[in-house]
Protein backbone atom coordinates (compact mmCIF):
# COMPACT_ATOMS: atom_id res chain seq x y z
CA UNK A 1 0.00 0.00 0.00
CA UNK A 2 1.38 2.86 -0.82
CA UNK A 3 2.30 5.76 2.29
CA UNK A 4 -0.27 8.14 2.30
CA UNK A 5 2.71 11.08 3.16
CA UNK A 6 4.00 10.51 0.22
CA UNK A 7 1.54 10.45 -2.76
CA UNK A 8 0.33 12.77 -4.24
CA UNK A 9 -2.82 13.27 -6.41
CA UNK A 10 -4.28 16.20 -8.16
CA UNK A 11 -7.30 17.04 -10.48
CA UNK A 12 -6.12 16.27 -13.82
CA UNK A 13 -5.06 12.88 -12.42
CA UNK A 14 -9.03 12.26 -11.70
CA UNK A 15 -9.31 13.58 -15.40
CA UNK A 16 -10.34 17.07 -15.48
CA UNK A 17 -8.04 19.67 -16.71
CA UNK A 18 -8.60 22.78 -14.78
CA UNK A 19 -6.73 24.55 -17.85
CA UNK A 20 -8.25 23.37 -20.73
CA UNK A 21 -11.28 25.41 -18.65
CA UNK A 22 -9.49 28.10 -18.32
CA UNK A 23 -8.45 28.58 -22.05
CA UNK A 24 -11.88 27.49 -23.46
CA UNK A 25 -13.54 30.63 -21.33
CA UNK A 26 -10.30 32.64 -22.97
CA UNK A 27 -11.39 32.22 -26.21
CA UNK A 28 -15.05 32.26 -25.31
CA UNK A 29 -14.85 35.93 -24.36
CA UNK A 30 -13.09 36.63 -27.88
CA UNK A 31 -16.45 35.10 -29.90
CA UNK A 32 -19.25 36.56 -27.98
CA UNK A 33 -18.59 40.15 -29.23
CA UNK A 34 -20.69 39.71 -32.00
CA UNK A 35 -23.52 38.39 -29.92
CA UNK A 36 -23.90 41.76 -27.71
CA UNK A 37 -27.51 43.65 -27.45
CA UNK A 38 -29.05 46.13 -25.27
CA UNK A 39 -29.46 45.13 -22.12
CA UNK A 40 -26.45 43.18 -21.67
CA UNK A 41 -24.37 43.74 -18.71
CA UNK A 42 -21.12 42.76 -17.98
CA UNK A 43 -19.03 39.92 -19.78
CA UNK A 44 -18.80 36.13 -19.90
CA UNK A 45 -16.77 35.17 -16.80
CA UNK A 46 -18.61 35.57 -13.94
CA UNK A 47 -20.76 33.83 -11.77
CA UNK A 48 -23.93 35.22 -13.51
CA UNK A 49 -25.01 36.95 -16.40
CA UNK A 50 -26.71 40.71 -16.08
CA UNK A 51 -29.42 41.80 -17.99
CA UNK A 52 -31.04 45.88 -17.68
CA UNK A 53 -34.37 45.29 -18.66
CA UNK A 54 -34.87 48.83 -18.35
CA UNK A 55 -33.25 49.22 -21.42
CA UNK A 56 -36.01 47.83 -22.99
CA UNK A 57 -39.14 49.90 -24.32
CA UNK A 58 -41.55 47.35 -23.30
CA UNK A 59 -44.74 49.09 -21.16
CA UNK A 60 -46.11 45.24 -19.68
CA UNK A 61 -43.43 43.33 -20.27
CA UNK A 62 -43.86 39.03 -19.64
CA UNK A 63 -40.70 37.09 -19.55
CA UNK A 64 -40.98 33.74 -21.28
CA UNK A 65 -38.27 30.91 -21.05
CA UNK A 66 -37.40 28.31 -22.50
CA UNK A 67 -34.40 25.13 -22.38
CA UNK A 68 -33.86 22.19 -24.86
CA UNK A 69 -31.07 20.08 -26.13
CA UNK A 70 -30.28 18.70 -29.69
CA UNK A 71 -30.83 14.79 -28.57
CA UNK A 72 -28.83 12.25 -30.41
CA UNK A 73 -28.36 14.64 -33.37
CA UNK A 74 -24.87 15.22 -31.39
CA UNK A 75 -23.75 11.24 -32.17
CA UNK A 76 -23.74 12.43 -35.56
CA UNK A 77 -21.70 15.44 -35.21
CA UNK A 78 -19.24 13.49 -32.81
CA UNK A 79 -18.80 10.74 -35.00
CA UNK A 80 -18.67 12.65 -38.07
CA UNK A 81 -16.05 14.83 -36.37
CA UNK A 82 -18.60 18.20 -37.68
CA UNK A 83 -19.50 20.28 -34.80
CA UNK A 84 -19.75 23.72 -36.34
CA UNK A 85 -23.55 23.70 -36.60
CA UNK A 86 -24.74 21.91 -33.79
CA UNK A 87 -24.18 24.96 -31.58
CA UNK A 88 -26.94 26.50 -34.48
CA UNK A 89 -29.55 23.95 -33.76
CA UNK A 90 -29.40 24.23 -29.85
CA UNK A 91 -30.19 28.08 -30.06
CA UNK A 92 -32.93 27.43 -32.45
CA UNK A 93 -34.59 24.96 -30.55
CA UNK A 94 -34.81 27.33 -27.74
CA UNK A 95 -35.34 30.89 -29.51
CA UNK A 96 -38.08 29.26 -31.96
CA UNK A 97 -39.91 28.24 -29.07
CA UNK A 98 -40.58 31.11 -27.41
CA UNK A 99 -41.28 32.84 -30.62
CA UNK A 100 -44.35 30.58 -30.84
CA UNK A 101 -45.65 33.25 -27.98
CA UNK A 102 -44.33 35.87 -29.74
CA UNK A 103 -41.17 36.63 -27.77
CA UNK A 104 -38.09 38.26 -28.53
CA UNK A 105 -35.20 36.30 -27.43
CA UNK A 106 -33.57 38.21 -25.19
CA UNK A 107 -30.17 36.22 -23.76
CA UNK A 108 -28.77 32.48 -23.88
CA UNK A 109 -26.88 30.41 -21.79
CA UNK A 110 -25.90 27.07 -22.64
CA UNK A 111 -24.58 23.72 -20.81
CA UNK A 112 -21.88 21.92 -22.24
CA UNK A 113 -20.66 18.24 -20.54
CA UNK A 114 -17.91 16.03 -21.46
CA UNK A 115 -15.87 13.50 -20.18
CA UNK A 116 -12.24 15.09 -21.06
CA UNK A 117 -12.13 18.85 -22.56
CA UNK A 118 -11.60 19.20 -25.92
CA UNK A 119 -10.91 23.11 -26.31
CA UNK A 120 -11.15 22.87 -29.90
CA UNK A 121 -14.28 21.01 -30.49
CA UNK A 122 -15.75 23.10 -27.53
CA UNK A 123 -14.62 26.28 -29.17
CA UNK A 124 -16.40 25.04 -32.24
CA UNK A 125 -19.83 24.01 -30.64
CA UNK A 126 -19.83 27.45 -29.10
CA UNK A 127 -18.66 29.26 -32.32
CA UNK A 128 -22.19 27.59 -33.32
CA UNK A 129 -23.99 28.91 -30.26
CA UNK A 130 -22.78 32.63 -30.93
CA UNK A 131 -23.76 32.50 -34.77
CA UNK A 132 -27.44 30.81 -33.56
CA UNK A 133 -27.49 33.99 -31.52
CA UNK A 134 -26.31 36.37 -33.81
CA UNK A 135 -29.15 34.87 -36.53
CA UNK A 136 -31.81 35.16 -33.28
CA UNK A 137 -30.63 38.67 -31.69
CA UNK A 138 -30.19 37.26 -28.61
CA UNK A 139 -26.85 37.55 -26.62
CA UNK A 140 -24.67 34.78 -25.24
CA UNK A 141 -24.34 36.37 -21.60
CA UNK A 142 -23.05 32.87 -19.94
CA UNK A 143 -23.02 28.99 -19.46
CA UNK A 144 -21.32 26.07 -17.82
CA UNK A 145 -18.36 23.67 -18.70
CA UNK A 146 -18.15 20.59 -17.16
CA UNK A 147 -15.94 17.72 -17.19
CA UNK A 148 -17.79 14.84 -15.60
CA UNK A 149 -15.28 11.66 -16.62
CA UNK A 150 -16.94 8.48 -15.45
CA UNK A 151 -20.14 9.68 -16.74
CA UNK A 152 -19.39 10.42 -20.05
CA UNK A 153 -16.90 8.56 -22.09
CA UNK A 154 -14.34 9.01 -24.79
CA UNK A 155 -14.92 12.04 -27.18
CA UNK A 156 -19.17 12.06 -26.16
CA UNK A 157 -20.33 15.28 -25.15
CA UNK A 158 -23.67 16.87 -24.47
CA UNK A 159 -25.64 19.83 -24.63
CA UNK A 160 -28.18 22.08 -23.14
CA UNK A 161 -29.50 26.19 -23.98
CA UNK A 162 -32.07 27.83 -22.10
CA UNK A 163 -32.90 31.41 -23.21
CA UNK A 164 -34.84 34.06 -21.96
CA UNK A 165 -37.21 36.40 -23.99
CA UNK A 166 -40.38 38.90 -23.48
CA UNK A 167 -43.38 39.99 -25.07
CA UNK A 168 -45.91 42.44 -24.76
CA UNK A 169 -48.77 41.14 -22.24
CA UNK A 170 -51.20 42.05 -24.55
CA UNK A 171 -49.38 40.48 -27.57
CA UNK A 172 -49.02 37.11 -26.48
CA UNK A 173 -49.80 34.55 -29.04
CA UNK A 174 -52.00 31.93 -27.50
CA UNK A 175 -53.97 30.51 -29.87
CA UNK A 176 -57.24 31.27 -28.14
CA UNK A 177 -58.52 33.28 -30.98
CA UNK A 178 -58.44 30.12 -33.80
CA UNK A 179 -61.74 29.61 -35.55
CA UNK A 180 -62.90 27.50 -38.32
CA UNK A 181 -62.38 28.44 -41.72
CA UNK A 182 -58.94 30.14 -40.60
CA UNK A 183 -55.92 29.54 -42.83
CA UNK A 184 -53.10 26.93 -41.90
CA UNK A 185 -49.51 28.24 -43.44
CA UNK A 186 -46.55 26.44 -43.29
CA UNK A 187 -42.66 27.48 -43.53
CA UNK A 188 -40.09 25.09 -45.07
CA UNK A 189 -37.77 23.37 -42.72
CA UNK A 190 -34.02 23.38 -43.80
CA UNK A 191 -33.81 19.58 -43.15
CA UNK A 192 -34.59 17.09 -40.22
CA UNK A 193 -33.84 19.97 -37.64
CA UNK A 194 -32.67 18.13 -34.40
CA UNK A 195 -35.79 15.48 -33.82
CA UNK A 196 -36.16 12.22 -34.73
CA UNK A 197 -32.25 10.51 -34.85
CA UNK A 198 -32.11 8.04 -32.59
CA UNK A 199 -34.09 6.50 -35.69
CA UNK A 200 -32.67 8.25 -38.17
CA UNK A 201 -29.36 6.50 -36.62
CA UNK A 202 -31.11 3.18 -36.18
CA UNK A 203 -32.17 3.10 -40.00
CA UNK A 204 -28.63 4.50 -40.59
CA UNK A 205 -26.95 1.42 -38.66
CA UNK A 206 -29.47 -1.27 -39.76
CA UNK A 207 -29.35 -0.49 -43.60
CA UNK A 208 -25.34 -0.06 -43.12
CA UNK A 209 -26.04 3.32 -44.66
CA UNK A 210 -22.99 5.16 -45.69
CA UNK A 211 -23.29 8.83 -43.97
CA UNK A 212 -21.38 10.04 -47.24
CA UNK A 213 -23.32 8.54 -49.97
CA UNK A 214 -24.82 10.99 -52.30
CA UNK A 215 -28.43 12.88 -51.72
CA UNK A 216 -28.80 15.00 -54.39
CA UNK A 217 -25.65 16.85 -54.71
CA UNK A 218 -24.45 16.46 -51.22
CA UNK A 219 -23.45 13.92 -48.80
CA UNK A 220 -25.97 12.41 -46.60
CA UNK A 221 -24.43 13.16 -43.66
CA UNK A 222 -24.25 16.97 -44.80
CA UNK A 223 -28.02 16.70 -45.40
CA UNK A 224 -28.61 15.91 -41.74
CA UNK A 225 -26.85 17.91 -40.00
CA UNK A 226 -28.07 20.56 -41.57
CA UNK A 227 -28.83 23.63 -38.64
CA UNK A 228 -32.22 23.78 -37.47
CA UNK A 229 -33.75 26.96 -39.46
CA UNK A 230 -33.88 29.66 -37.06
CA UNK A 231 -37.56 31.95 -37.19
CA UNK A 232 -37.01 34.62 -34.89
CA UNK A 233 -36.05 37.85 -37.52
CA UNK A 234 -38.86 36.97 -40.07
CA UNK A 235 -41.44 36.02 -37.90
CA UNK A 236 -41.22 38.56 -35.67
CA UNK A 237 -41.41 41.62 -38.39
CA UNK A 238 -44.16 40.20 -39.58
CA UNK A 239 -46.53 40.21 -35.87
CA UNK A 240 -45.57 44.07 -36.47
CA UNK A 241 -47.59 44.04 -39.70
CA UNK A 242 -50.00 41.29 -39.71
CA UNK A 243 -51.93 39.57 -36.49
CA UNK A 244 -51.32 35.82 -36.30
CA UNK A 245 -53.49 33.79 -33.97
CA UNK A 246 -51.07 30.57 -33.72
CA UNK A 247 -47.82 29.60 -34.21
CA UNK A 248 -46.33 26.56 -34.17
CA UNK A 249 -42.89 24.61 -33.95
CA UNK A 250 -42.56 21.50 -35.26
CA UNK A 251 -40.25 19.68 -33.12
CA UNK A 252 -40.56 16.00 -31.43
CA UNK A 253 -44.03 14.65 -32.18
CA UNK A 254 -44.00 15.99 -36.16
CA UNK A 255 -47.29 17.80 -37.65
CA UNK A 256 -49.68 15.25 -35.99
CA UNK A 257 -48.58 15.93 -31.78
CA UNK A 258 -47.34 19.97 -32.10
CA UNK A 259 -50.27 21.60 -33.75
CA UNK A 260 -52.56 20.89 -30.99
CA UNK A 261 -50.81 22.18 -28.88
CA UNK A 262 -52.01 25.83 -29.65
CA UNK A 263 -55.54 24.75 -31.06
CA UNK A 264 -58.69 25.63 -28.76
CA UNK A 265 -60.28 22.39 -27.89
CA UNK A 266 -63.15 22.36 -30.25
CA UNK A 267 -61.74 23.06 -33.60
CA UNK A 268 -59.13 20.97 -35.93
CA UNK A 269 -56.62 21.41 -38.58
CA UNK A 270 -57.54 19.61 -42.34
CA UNK A 271 -53.83 19.38 -43.87
CA UNK A 272 -53.87 19.13 -47.54
CA UNK A 273 -50.40 16.67 -48.04
CA UNK A 274 -50.54 17.87 -51.94
CA UNK A 275 -49.67 21.25 -51.18
CA UNK A 276 -46.07 20.36 -50.68
CA UNK A 277 -43.41 17.80 -51.84
CA UNK A 278 -41.16 16.65 -48.84
CA UNK A 279 -37.77 17.21 -49.27
CA UNK A 280 -35.35 14.16 -50.76
CA UNK A 281 -34.06 13.27 -47.38
CA UNK A 282 -38.06 12.25 -45.52
CA UNK A 283 -38.11 10.44 -48.90
CA UNK A 284 -35.03 8.45 -48.37
CA UNK A 285 -35.70 7.63 -44.59
CA UNK A 286 -39.62 6.63 -45.37
CA UNK A 287 -38.12 4.26 -48.01
CA UNK A 288 -35.27 3.04 -46.15
CA UNK A 289 -36.29 2.35 -42.69
CA UNK A 290 -40.10 1.37 -44.59
CA UNK A 291 -41.95 4.28 -42.04
CA UNK A 292 -45.44 4.49 -42.37
CA UNK A 293 -46.97 8.00 -43.56
CA UNK A 294 -48.44 8.36 -40.18
CA UNK A 295 -45.51 7.67 -38.45
CA UNK A 296 -42.96 9.98 -40.91
CA UNK A 297 -45.97 13.08 -39.85
CA UNK A 298 -45.44 11.88 -35.83
CA UNK A 299 -41.57 11.84 -35.96
CA UNK A 300 -40.66 14.45 -38.52
CA UNK A 301 -41.15 17.74 -39.86
CA UNK A 302 -41.20 16.34 -43.13
CA UNK A 303 -40.16 19.85 -44.38
CA UNK A 304 -42.76 21.94 -42.60
CA UNK A 305 -40.31 24.12 -39.47
CA UNK A 306 -43.04 26.07 -38.63
CA UNK A 307 -46.83 26.76 -38.87
CA UNK A 308 -48.99 29.54 -38.77
CA UNK A 309 -52.37 30.20 -38.33
CA UNK A 310 -53.93 33.39 -39.21
CA UNK A 311 -57.34 34.84 -40.72
CA UNK A 312 -58.21 33.47 -44.35
CA UNK A 313 -58.19 36.54 -46.10
CA UNK A 314 -54.82 37.59 -44.91
CA UNK A 315 -53.32 34.17 -45.93
CA UNK A 316 -52.04 35.76 -49.45
CA UNK A 317 -50.51 38.39 -48.06
CA UNK A 318 -48.19 36.42 -45.50
CA UNK A 319 -47.53 34.00 -47.88
CA UNK A 320 -46.38 37.02 -50.37
CA UNK A 321 -44.13 38.65 -47.64
CA UNK A 322 -42.77 35.50 -46.56
CA UNK A 323 -41.83 34.56 -50.25
CA UNK A 324 -40.23 38.08 -50.97
CA UNK A 325 -38.28 37.94 -47.60
CA UNK A 326 -36.65 34.20 -48.70
CA UNK A 327 -38.90 31.99 -47.07
CA UNK A 328 -40.49 28.85 -48.86
CA UNK A 329 -44.21 29.42 -47.29
CA UNK A 330 -47.71 27.93 -48.76
CA UNK A 331 -51.08 27.50 -47.46
CA UNK A 332 -51.10 23.87 -46.32
CA UNK A 333 -54.67 23.37 -44.79
CA UNK A 334 -57.17 24.83 -42.90
CA UNK A 335 -59.36 25.21 -39.51
CA UNK A 336 -62.63 23.69 -39.26
CA UNK A 337 -64.94 22.62 -36.56
CA UNK A 338 -63.66 19.15 -34.61
CA UNK A 339 -65.60 16.75 -35.73
CA UNK A 340 -65.75 14.12 -32.57
CA UNK A 341 -64.84 15.29 -28.50
CA UNK A 342 -62.10 12.24 -28.91
CA UNK A 343 -60.90 12.71 -32.43
CA UNK A 344 -57.64 13.77 -33.68
CA UNK A 345 -57.02 17.47 -34.27
CA UNK A 346 -55.01 17.11 -37.16
CA UNK A 347 -56.38 15.17 -40.08
CA UNK A 348 -54.44 14.70 -44.20
CA UNK A 349 -56.31 14.87 -47.22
Amino acid sequence: MADRKTLQMNYADAGVNIQHGNELVRRIKKLVGPSRRNGVMGSIGGFGGLFDLSELNYKNPVLVSGTDGVGTKLKLAIDTNKHDGIGIDLVAMCVNDLLVLGAEPLFFLDYYATSQLDVDVAESVIAGIVKGCNIAGCALIGGETAELPGIYHGKDYDLAGFCIGIVEKANIIDGKGIKPGDAVIGLASSGVHSNGFSLIRKIINDTKSSLTQKLGTRQLQDVLLEPTRIYVEVVRKLLDITPVKGIVHITGGGLIENIPRVLPAEVQVNIDRRTWEWPAVFKWLQDAGNISETEMYTVFNCGVGMVLIVDSPTALEVIEYFNNNGEVCWQMGTVSQREKVDSSQVTFA
